[in-house]
């Protein structure tokens, strides 16, 4: 499991971070009911100087908060990594439960919300508090295309970049230009409840790597 490491850590993560009581609350009930699940803080997944940040929305219960790693342990990370590979942006064998040599390749995995929040809805003070991590992680030197997973992620990232979100809509497969030489992409969120009622479809997701492959080769 390759973790960020860099001199900038510190400002990307915080694994005792306990700056919003409502999920810090949370995170105490869900440990005293799971002790074998991580409960804190999920850190980003990947080199520091990738090319390629993906930002989802925040931990799920039986997902990263039990594993430690983002979109590993529910539904989405299948596709999402399966995604990843297919379009060279991770290699290794993918375990729901971490144990696996999987490799994130010119990408890197971080959240809008580092906690897990209950019901997977965090509120919007939780959001702008948490912004300043999604912020230092996106001041690294190599993010050039971002690719926001649902709403949440897309305005988190506006947020951190300081750009006003009235100017950037979300809308699934839009590229925007953005200062900088970067790229802000847009799609859907690869959770099973999209999946299922067909709203994100595995064809629209790879078009929307497709895309992400291109601007990064580019």
């Amino acid at each position: 499991m390759s973790l960020i490491s860099s001199p900038a850590a510190s400002a990307v993560y915080d694994p005792g971070c306990r700056d919003c009581p409502r999920l810090a609350t949370f995170l105490d009930k869900v440990k005293a009911a799971n002790p074998t699940y991580v409960c804190k803080p999920v850190p980003p997944f990947g080199a520091a100087e990738a090319p390629l940040v993906i930002v989802g929305l925040a931990p799920g219960m039986h997902g990263a908060n039990r594993t430690g790693r983002p979109f590993t342990g529910d539904y989405a990370g299948y596709l999402l990594y399966d995604t990843m590979r297919k379009y060279g942006f991770a290699r290794g064998a993918f375990s729901p439960d971490g144990d696996d040599d999987l490799a994130l390749t010119g990408s890197r995995i971080s959240n809008a919300v580092k906690c897990l929040p209950p019901d997977n809805k965090p509120e919007p003070s939780e959001i702008k508090l948490c912004n300043h991590y999604l912020a230092a992680d996106l001041a690294q030197p190599g993010a050039r295309v971002l690719l926001a997973l649902g709403t949440i992620a897309h305005g988190a990232i506006l947020t951190a970049l300081g750009m006003k979100k009235s100017a950037f809509g979300f809308k699934h497969g839009t590229v925007y230009p953005l200062p900088g030489g970067r790229h802000l992409l847009d799609s859907y969120h690869c959770s099973r409840y999209n999946t299922n009622t067909r709203r994100l479809t595995t064809e629209m997701f790879e078009a929307v790597f497709a895309q992400a492959r291109a601007l990064v080769d580019a």
